[in-house]
């Protein structure tokens, strides 16, 4: 049978006491708060109650429902699953330890209190885990030296112009939670009857904290602030304020590795000092900020023109708004090594300006926007003033490219400009240049002579027949327009021929057709590639007993060029256009025998070819504009081989070859901005090359051909194609 003990704890208090199989139960009778001064566990079969907790005391709660509960120094609380519903506050602390687990704690003014414990040397402590806590006034209020600790919880103002959290100089910590307010989402501010409390630190890690009509973050009454914002935690105020300081206070934020978007505003005779660093980027306006330190990859993106009392850089870059607003960046001192990301339009004499009126230090790089448009006049815009100081500026990537050229920054005294007199042709410019003299080089790469399209005629006696054949191509080019390039060819050709009873000689007529890819490297990045289509017929004349041989080849070819610029403020720009060519070539020469199964072939090739002129712009803006491409190419060279019989009708021929080239072409002109350039490739180069000429069977041969050639413009490093030709 159970004893029923009935006893006083507090004036205000009556509880009776039960004794059931060695456990211990308070239940509430007509009284205001139940006393706990040892160690009690409830659960949700107890009724709502008040309850105090005392030095010695601890309660523990699992799904439980209770009314206002008051701790005090030395008392401990644990809130499993549990509804806390205060009348005015959820749960009141002015010492001990609260860990609340899962739970939901409200008040009609706060929800929570964390107090200072007065008389303990340990500090008032709170740690909150997927939990829920709201107040009309406040979520929670943190008094001086006390602590919270909030994770994947959520805890709001929810009362006109209410607060989230508001600390007098405790420390909170906040992971994977969120904190906001119906004015400001955290409030910071001195305890007033505590002068001086106001030391407050807030930590967050993957939260977010919102101001639904106010600041995301307030620091006022002479209060100073230690805020970190690291791993992905957001800030947002309605009035756009991230960090809001008045009354004299002080605050010193540094964010790290988050992305913010909004301002830091101080008032007069307040102090913010701002750091961002491990990749934290920051878009908005800071006004009145006292330092900033920009570090390890951070970003901020500038809003309007800003002061800066002292500006520190540590590989950050500050970016100076969208490319058409045009800031002022002013600051008292510059250190470190970092940079400013910038615009710059000659047009309209606008730009991006930094100005340093005190000394500055350190190596700094400008990153400045590219365009497709020309300056209009010669001139020089000042990007850069310092006050004095060893600072260096130079530009990221180089010279900056603005339409046809290239410009650089050039150092006068304590200023730096971009200066139009130093210019160079620009990327852009280059790739425009390397596409529209790249065809005849494709068109040549293709055509070859007769051996090395078709290996020796002569093994298979002028019969009907078709050959395939793939080739490769290197070409270095530098065109008297100080462009150079490099091009590398790749492709397939096959035909097929039939004899023609024409004449003393043997006649074959035939067609061709195939289809090869060049990329082009123009350096810096920037690249082009061609694929070319193509379709011709030819006509080969042999005599046996002479040795003489003419071969004409017409070819019609479609190109398809595209071009990828890299720009010096590191985008991108891209074109693109479709032309058409034709061509022919008449190669003449004579297979002399001499003894031993030697011979000797020399022969001479002229060929021509006309590329269609094209306009085409680039999607930067930058405007091209290519006249036909001409090229008349004359060869004068030789062969020398043997021949081997290796039985059972094969017959191995070994050669080598060389010839002199000239190119007679001297004026192909491209315009680009309406600024004209020749693409001119003409001059003289030596060719050499080797090859191999095998009959496999009566009907099967296969060549192997080997070239480089070097001379006025061009160098080819090497050229190579395999090939078989099969009669029938």
């Amino acid at each position: 049978m159970a004893a029923i003990e009935s006893f006083s704890i507090t004036p205000l208090a009556k509880v009776l006491k039960i004794s059931m199989l060695g456990s211990t139960l308070l239940v509430a009778g007509q009284a205001s708060a139940l006393l706990i001064d040892r160690p009690i566990t409830i659960n949700d079969s107890q009724l709502p109650a008040d309850y105090q907790i005392v030095d010695q005391g601890e309660l523990t709660a699992n799904g439980a429902t209770t009314l206002d509960i008051t701790m005090a120094v030395g008392s401990k609380l644990i809130l499993n699953s549990t509804t806390v519903t205060g009348r005015f506050i959820g749960v009141q602390m002015t010492g001990g330890d609260a860990t609340v687990n899962g739970s939901t704690i409200s008040g009609s003014s706060q929800g929570m209190t964390i107090g200072q414990g007065q008389g303990s040397a340990n500090p008032t402590k709170a740690q909150v885990f997927n939990s829920q806590i709201t107040g009309g006034s406040f979520g929670v209020l943190v008094s001086p030296t006390a602590i919270l600790y909030l994770e994947n919880s959520n805890v709001s103002g929810t009362g006109l112009n209410s607060t989230g959290i508001a600390t007098f100089g405790g420390n909170v910590s906040a992971v994977g939670s969120s904190i906001s307010g119906t004015q400001n989402g955290f409030w910071f501010s001195n305890d007033p009857s505590t002068p001086g409390s106001g030391n407050g630190l807030l930590d967050l890690d993957s939260t977010r904290v919102e101001g639904l009509t106010g600041s995301a973050i307030l620091v006022s009454q002479g209060a100073t602030a230690q805020v970190n914002v690291k791993n992905g935690s957001t800030l947002a105020g309605a009035n756009g304020t991230l960090l809001e300081v008045t009354n004299g206070s002080t605050a010193n934020m540094s964010v790290d590795n988050s992305t913010l978007s909004g301002d830091v505003v101080v008032e007069s005779g307040g102090t913010a000092n701002l750091t961002l660093q491990n990749s934290a980027s920051l878009t908005g306006r800071l006004e009145n900020v006292a330092s900033l330190a920009v570090n390890s990859q951070a970003q901020w993106v500038m809003v309007e023109d800003s002061q800066i009392g002292n500006l520190a850089m540590n590989g950050g870059t500050i970016k100076f708004g969208d490319p058409t607003a045009f800031y002022q960046l002013s600051v008292g001192s510059l250190s470190g090594s970092g940079t400013f990301v910038m615009d710059a339009d000659f047009v309209t004499g606008q730009h991006d300006f930094l100005n340093v009126t005190g000394d500055a230090t350190g190596n700094h790089t400008l990153l400045i926007g590219s365009s497709g448009a020309d300056p209009v006049a010669e001139s020089a815009l000042q990007v850069v003033h310092t006050g004095g100081g060893t600072a260096q500026f130079s530009l990221l990537n180089g010279p900056v490219d603005l339409g046809t050229f290239s410009y650089d920054l050039l150092q006068r005294g304590n200023d730096w400009y971009l200066d139009t007199t130093s210019k160079v042709i620009s990327p852009g410019t280059r790739s425009v240049l390397a596409l529209f003299n790249t065809a005849p080089t494709v068109w040549y790469g293709e055509l070859s002579t007769l051996r090395s399209r078709m290996g020796e005629l002569r093994m298979d006696g002028g019969k009907a027949g078709g050959w395939i054949r793939t080739y490769g191509n290197k070409y270095n080019v530098s065109a008297a327009s100080g462009v150079g390039y490099k091009q590398t060819q790749q492709g397939i050709s096959f035909g097929a021929d039939a004899p023609l009873p024409v004449g003393d000689g043997q006649w074959l007529i035939g067609l061709l057709g195939g289809y090869s890819k060049s990329d082009l490297d123009v350096q810096r990045g920037t690249t082009g590639d061609v694929d070319s289509y193509y379709v011709g017929a030819y006509t080969t004349w042999l005599d046996a007993d002479s040795g003489y041989y003419v071969d004409a080849v017409l070819k019609f070819n479609r190109f398809q060029n595209d071009s990828k610029v890299q720009l010096s403020d590191g985008t991108r720009a891209k074109g693109d256009y479709k032309n058409n060519g034709v061509g022919a070539s008449v190669e003449v020469g004579r297979h002399i025998k001499l003894d031993n199964d030697y011979f000797v072939e020399p022969y001479t090739q002229l060929s021509g070819v006309v590329i269609q002129g094209k306009d085409y712009d680039l999607d930067n803006g930058l405007s091209a504009e290519g006249d036909r491409t001409r090229s008349l190419l004359g060869k004068v060279g030789a062969t020398v081989g043997r021949n081997f019989t290796m039985g059972n009708g094969k017959t191995v021929q070994p050669y080598v070859r060389a010839a002199y080239a000239h190119e007679f072409a001297k004026n192909n002109e491209v315009q680009v901005n309406n600024n004209v350039f020749n693409n001119d490739l003409s001059g003289s180069r030596g060719e050499l090359g080797a090859g191999l000429a095998i009959q496999l069977a009566d009907k099967l041969q296969a060549h192997v051909d080997l070239d480089y050639s070097n001379g006025d413009n061009i160098e080819q490093p090497w050229g190579a194609n395999f090939g078989v030709r099969y009669s029938w």
